[in-house]
């Protein structure tokens, strides 16, 4: 058990300690991005904000001075739509959104994977999810939301709320337990769910203190569900394996200083709408003077009930992200998940955990370059398959815009196992997928 811990420690030491090989080169980068104001500011916002969707989920950002510009909610940024990118209409400038006083928005998304191990649709792409089925064309996502932002500059109560909608083959992926199950069709081409339907209240005590109540996206993590705020077309599988995708209850948030920020609250498990045992929810977020780097460490742990199971048992998972410009073109993110869950099989427990690296590169104000390096280990098979195994992916793709409200993202994905076939139905230990993808925002 103690050989185990001390290479599951290894493991998780030399995968980050590849953080180094960004850094040096951070002198050179510097220089050419300094030499060219066209890579900075409001042109290269879009491709930064991308790399700071770990945050899509809080709306505390907003009462932190300090973080407001660099690592608000992306779905908040008053990014240019297609419509108004061919029209100039502005549709939250209408008189309907004006006198209600909420904001609308959404995207579509549509893609295509290859799979070069397989012709057969049939195999799909083994654990890869979301664009999980091989040489086929999907609409992924059709999403839209409505809401009315709370004032968290105000001396004053303000209330807020938000609701959002999906439709399309990722739906089936964050699925509400008791909730979105049986919502128009269960087809997986076909389904809907609505993974968001809350309100907000905040209140002037000390720098402000927000509540959120209804039912939200989870806190862990850094890929999210918006394809609008994800680099990558395909998802890692801490994401998919190892985190939830929602929760329902509540929770506070409150700036402690100007550098760190507190959440804290109650939900109900796992993807369910109240038909689990409530579970402590909390994040800290911390921030340097000189905004150098974003830490954040997310935890929910309490009960579950399982079927097959004659007792709730414990289920335990923390998350750790640290993001660092390195240079106004060049991001680095690093992501540490570990779960645990007793009584989990047999009466055992079980175990998964995780290494993620991403590096971003602004090549233009209309293009940029990511890297993705993801080690996933699911340590007693309960996760991802029914035997133990290592998932290690290397994902590189492009991000390019050719007009505003409109995001086109060519990848190329190696996956492996180390121990099992996990591939081509079980029958292959690695497969190389050719994606592509194409976002419109509305």
């Amino acid at each position: 058990m103690a050989l185990q811990m001390y290479n599951r420690i290894g493991l998780i030491w030399i995968v980050g300690s590849l953080y180094l090989l960004p850094v040096s080169v951070h002198a050179g980068a510097d220089d050419v991005a300094k030499g060219d104001g066209r890579y900075v500011g409001e042109k290269a916002g879009w491709i930064e904000r991308s790399a700071d969707n770990f945050l899509e989920n809080s709306f505390f950002m907003r009462a932190l001075g300090k973080l407001h510009k660099s690592f608000d909610d992306p779905t908040r940024h008053h990014e240019i739509g297609i419509i108004e990118s061919l029209t100039g209409y502005k549709y939250n400038d209408s008189v309907l959104a004006r006198t209600l006083g909420v904001k609308f928005g959404g995207w579509l998304e549509v893609g295509f994977s290859g799979n070069t191990n397989t012709s057969k649709n049939s195999y799909g792409n083994g654990p890869v999810t979301f664009n999980d089925e091989s040489n086929a064309f999907n609409l992924h996502q059709v999403y839209a939301y409505v809401e009315k932002e709370v004032d968290t500059t105000s001396n004053t109560v303000d209330f807020g709320l938000r609701a959002d909608l999906l439709y399309g083959a990722d739906a089936r992926f964050v699925t509400t337990s008791n909730f979105d199950t049986n919502i128009l069709n269960n087809s997986r081409h076909r389904k809907l769910v609505f993974p968001q339907a809350y309100a907000e209240v905040f209140l002037p005590i000390g720098s402000g203190l927000t509540a959120r109540l209804g039912h939200f996206y989870a806190l862990a993590g850094y890929e999210v569900v918006f394809a609008l705020s994800n680099f990558f077309f395909s998802h890692a599988y801490a994401m998919q394996y190892g985190e939830p995708f929602t929760h329902t209850g509540g929770y506070l948030g409150y700036s402690l200083t100007e550098n760190m920020m507190l959440e804290a609250g109650a939900v109900t498990g796992w993807d369910a709408f109240f038909d689990q045992p409530i579970n402590f929810l909390g994040r800290v977020t911390y921030t340097p003077d000189d905004e150098s780097f974003l830490l954040t460490f997310s935890l929910i742990t309490g009960d579950i009930k399982t079927a097959g199971s004659m007792h709730n048992h414990n289920r335990t998972m923390y998350s750790m992200v640290f993001k660092h410009d390195i240079t106004s073109r060049l991001h680095y993110v690093l992501q540490h998940d570990l779960g645990v869950e007793s009584k989990a099989l047999n009466n055992r427990s079980a175990e998964w955990y995780g290494v993620n690296q991403y590096l971003f590169y602004d090549i233009g104000y209309n293009l940029a370059a990511g890297l993705r390096m993801e080690w996933f280990r699911d340590a007693d098979g309960m996760r991802v398959n029914d035997f133990s195994d290592n998932y290690i992916g290397v994902t590189g793709s492009l991000n390019y815009r050719p007009i505003d409200g409109v995001v086109i993202r060519p990848e190329i994905r190696y996956d492996c196992t180390t121990q099992h076939s996990a591939f081509n139905n079980f029958r292959d230990h690695d497969q190389i997928l050719l994606s592509v993808s194409s976002t419109f925002r509305f």
